[in-house]
């Protein structure tokens, strides 16, 4: 008789010697390796492993003889199964609105006595959550997300489930779960943030009594990493049911295995889950798979074989089959709200504005074209880095001379860049704040007086910190109170965030919203400041100075001055300054081209949104400098950029 067991991880297959020649080879095949006499394969997942092997000696009519452990663990795993089917067929009936309608009616009451009233959208959301115990959000950016969260945490609070709401994402996003608490449960939470300082002081958060714990934790994924099994030894107390939620959970994908295993370890002690995220699949549909793994643990819905099926489908391009199987598997476990059912008004995207350059600002944009158009004739080098690195290099160039020609006289910190060689004008460089004001911040201050005399704020957006402190200096000279947000403020070594720095942002942030506070410009970089800072409460007008070629951060950016909880009754406004006849109008229409390919996507369920999310453009500069400078040296023609 066989006897199957478990030992170390290992499934052992013990008095094998009776068995066929052919049913040996299946073990192998199984990927079974002989040892003394044995067969042993470590466990993978109980289902696949145990389960396979048990059915083909069944099959084989083999009499087979099961351990202890290996029944008690078939039990658990058979009784994970109905459970995750049980809460499987729960989403399901939530979602196709065929549920027990007096329980939402019961939910429906608790709701209205927060005082914050949901939208429909979001009341639906927030009862699909609680009624699925672990739930996916991937609704679009300004849906209300957090809201929902908050209600559900109060609802489960209420109901002695969870008792603390455990927070992780980018440190951008800790401010406004804070001011969210507030305006939608009423009250200040007492919140501890887990991330960057003392690292012994950090940690003593883990271990205070229970007295003196918070209710809000706060932390990042390399905090997660950093003090894991701190993390699961303050979880794993009995006087703590945790709700914990992971914000911009694309970043998963970002962070790599260590860090993803570091939530699926803590994820194991939590009370309730939740992920938010409004690009669930950035890159792949495998991007999926730590989401559902995260929410299930071993009980994922997500099973090897599924996952193995989905990665051939991918390469073979069967997007079809893909989403069939995801339907089939985690349709029920996630809701989307999509852009058209958030009742926003739309936006108004005003013409481009074209400005003539001033003189000397034309004959440097103009020499600076020549020469780059100069240099791509002789480059034969074999190594495609260096050459990748070059074009990008070039095409930043090109873009500070549509947004400050004195930028050109500075090196480029993130490509470790030398001054653009430009030694024909270097005299002009030198002294160009006292030859000429730009033509862009001429037409700047007009808009903005306008806006002003109008009693509206007004958001600017440049993408290039030297043209931001020039703005602001030039507002400043006017006696118009302007700040900044930007990302210069050095962060600490033993994270990767600076928590001060975010202080800094939301202090501005808050001054900004306030209608009484008299700052009433706010100069903003889309790397800092494109995420997670919601401004359209009191803002509804934004200015683009210059633009970028990285979609990401631009539909990130529209999102501040467009959503939920502002934007039904008051349209957002968007500029958009240009130099005529410049690259100006190629990065515009490249943008738009982009973003309607992203809007068309983000109204279906599964999509790969391929955004750039973490190479911050460096891939668009270089696909604009083959398209534009290899065109022309192919053509032969030293043609203006189309129009």
């Amino acid at each position: 008789m066989i006897k199957l067991s478990i030992e170390n991880g290992n499934i052992i297959i013990q008095e094998a010697a009776n068995l066929k020649h052919y049913q040996l080879s299946q073990l192998q095949y199984f990927g079974y390796t002989k040892v003394v006499g044995n067969f042993i394969k470590p466990i993978v997942s109980i289902e696949s492993d145990i389960a396979k092997i048990i059915e083909y000696f069944t099959d084989e009519s083999v009499n087979l003889e099961v351990s202890n452990e290996i029944n008690l663990l078939l039990s658990s795993a058979a009784k994970q199964n109905e459970q995750l089917s049980l809460r499987f067929n729960i989403a399901k009936e939530v979602k196709d609105g065929n549920f027990n309608k007096e329980n939402l009616l019961l939910f429906n009451t608790f709701l209205n006595r927060l005082p914050r009233k949901l939208k429909q959208h979001q009341i639906k959301s927030a009862f699909h959550l609680y009624s699925i115990g672990n739930g996916a959000n991937f609704s679009v950016p300004g849906s209300g997300k957090t809201s929902v969260v908050l209600s559900v945490y109060e609802k489960l609070k209420e109901d002695n489930i969870c008792n603390i709401l455990f927070v992780i994402g980018p440190p951008a996003c800790f401010q406004p779960w804070k001011n969210e608490f507030y305006e939608t449960l009423g009250r200040q939470p007492n919140s501890i943030i887990l991330s960057g300082g003392n690292i012994s002081e950090r940690k003593s958060e883990y271990y205070k009594p229970i007295e003196i714990t918070g209710e809000l934790y706060l932390s990042t994924f390399q905090t997660i990493l950093n003090d894991c099994h701190d993390v699961i030894k303050f979880l794993s107390q009995k006087s703590i049911k945790a709700f914990v939620v992971i914000d911009e959970a694309h970043y998963i994908k970002q962070i790599g295995g260590s860090w993803a295993n570091a939530l699926m370890y803590i994820s194991e002690h939590a009370m309730f889950k939740c992920i938010l995220t409004g690009t669930p699949i950035p890159r792949s549909y495998k991007d999926l798979f730590n989401l559902f793994d995260f929410l299930w643990n071993s009980n994922s819905p997500l099973k090897e074989a599924d996952k193995i099926q989905i990665d051939v489908w991918e390469k073979n391009k069967n997007d079809e089959a893909v989403k069939e199987l995801l339907n089939e598997k985690v349709g029920p476990l996630f809701y989307r709200v999509r852009k058209k059912d958030l009742g926003l008004l739309d936006p108004n995207f005003h013409p481009p504005i074209l400005v003539e350059m001033n003189a000397y600002e034309k004959k440097i944009y103009q020499f600076v074209n020549a020469k780059i158009l100069e240099l791509s004739q002789d480059e034969y080098f074999e190594n495609e880095g260096i050459l990748n690195r070059l074009w990008q290099g070039r095409m930043i160039r090109l873009r500070q001379a549509l947004s400050y020609s004195k930028l050109l006289d500075l090196p480029i910190e993130s490509l470790n860049d030398t001054p653009f060689p430009i030694s024909e004008l270097k005299t002009t460089l030198t002294n160009y704040d006292k030859l000429e004001i730009p033509a862009k911040v001429e037409k700047l201050i007009e808009m903005v007086r306008v806006l002003l005399e109008r009693g509206q704020k007004v958001l600017i957006w440049s993408n290039f910190i030297g043209t931001l402190h020039l703005l602001k200096n030039h507002f400043l000279s006017l006696d118009w109170r302007a700040e900044l947000i930007y990302g210069k403020t050095p962060r600490r070594k033993d994270d990767d965030f600076e928590i001060s720095e975010e202080k800094t942002r939301e202090d501005i942030r808050d001054e900004f919203i306030d209608p009484k506070s008299g700052l009433n410009i706010l100069i903003a970089n889309p790397a800092a400041c494109s995420e997670s800072i919601s401004l359209h409460k009191t803002c509804f007008n934004a200015i683009y100075y210059d633009l970028s070629y990285n979609c990401a951060q631009y539909l990130q950016s529209l999102d501040r001055i467009h959503r939920v909880g502002g934007s039904e009754y008051n349209q957002a406004n968007y500029y958009f300054l240009q130099y005529r006849n410049s690259l100006d109008q190629d990065i515009k229409k490249s943008l738009d081209r982009k973003a309607q390919r992203m809007y068309d996507l983000i109204e279906q369920d599964y999509v790969i949104y391929n955004l750039d999310l973490y190479e911050e453009g460096a891939s668009d500069d270089i696909d604009a400098y083959k398209r534009i400078f290899l065109k022309q040296k192919k053509t032969g023609t030293g043609e203006q950029h189309e129009q």
